[in-house]
C-alpha cells in the first residue's frame, strides 16, 4: 500500500523536483501546511501571516523506497539549520519541516534527524510536527521544474541543487 510523506525545506518547486527523480516515488505535488487557515493561496502563503509552509506531499510506494531514505534525502537536499531560510528565500514559509502523518513517521523523522546532525556543524533546526491538512498549491506550482526548467529561478537555483544531488 502507497503511503505519503510531507516536507518542507525552502521553495517547494526545488523540493519536487529532486523527489521526483527518486524510484519508488510515484507523485509529489507542492502545496501548504503547517498554518491554521484553511485554504491558503499562494499569496496568502508568501505573506509570511498565514503560518504555512510551502511543502511537498510526497506518495511513495515503502516496497522500492522506505520513509527512511526519503528523510536521508531531505536532510541532504537543504539546509536545516537555518532558521526559516533556505538561500535567497527568506520567511517562516520557507521553514525546514517535517509534517508526520502517524506516530512511526515522528519516531523515524526524530530518530533520522539526530543522526544528520552529525553531518552539520550548525544546530538542526527543522521543526517535526503532525500534519493537519495538506493544501495543494495552485496547478501552476505543479511540476514547476519540469515545465519551466529554462526559467531562470530553475536555472539559477534548482539546476545546481539536482547536480549536487547526482541528479542532472
Amino acid at each position: 500500500m502507497n503511503q505519503k510523506a510531507t516536507f518542507g525545506g525552502g521553495c517547494f518547486w526545488c523540493l519536487e523536483a529532486v523527489f521526483e527523480k527518486l524510484d519508488g516515488v510515484l507523485d509529489v505535488s507542492s502545496g501548504y501546511a503547517g498554518g491554521p487557515n484553511s485554504n491558503p493561496t499562494y499569496e496568502d502563503v508568501c505573506s509570511g501571516k498565514t503560518g504555512h509552509a510551502e511543502v511537498v506531499q510526497i506518495t511513495f510506494d515503502p516496497a522500492k523506497i522506505t520513509f527512511a531514505a526519503l528523510l536521508d534525502v531531505f536532510w541532504e537536499c537543504h539546509d536545516p539549520t537555518t532558521m526559516n531560510r533556505q538561500g535567497a528565500d527568506s520567511g517562516t514559509q520557507y521553514r525546514s519541516i517535517i509534517l508526520c502523518h502517524d506516530a512511526g513517521q515522528k519516531a523515524a523523522a526524530e530518530r533520522s534527524r539526530d543522526a544528520a546532525q552529525a553531518h552539520w556543524p550548525e544546530k538542526i533546526v527543522t521543526e517535526i510536527a503532525p500534519l493537519t491538512t495538506f493544501y495543494p498549491a495552485e496547478r501552476y506550482h505543479q511540476d514547476y521544474y519540469r515545465n519551466n526548467s529554462h526559467a531562470p529561478y530553475c536555472m539559477m537555483v534548482i539546476r545546481p541543487k539536482l547536480r549536487k544531488m547526482g541528479m542532472a
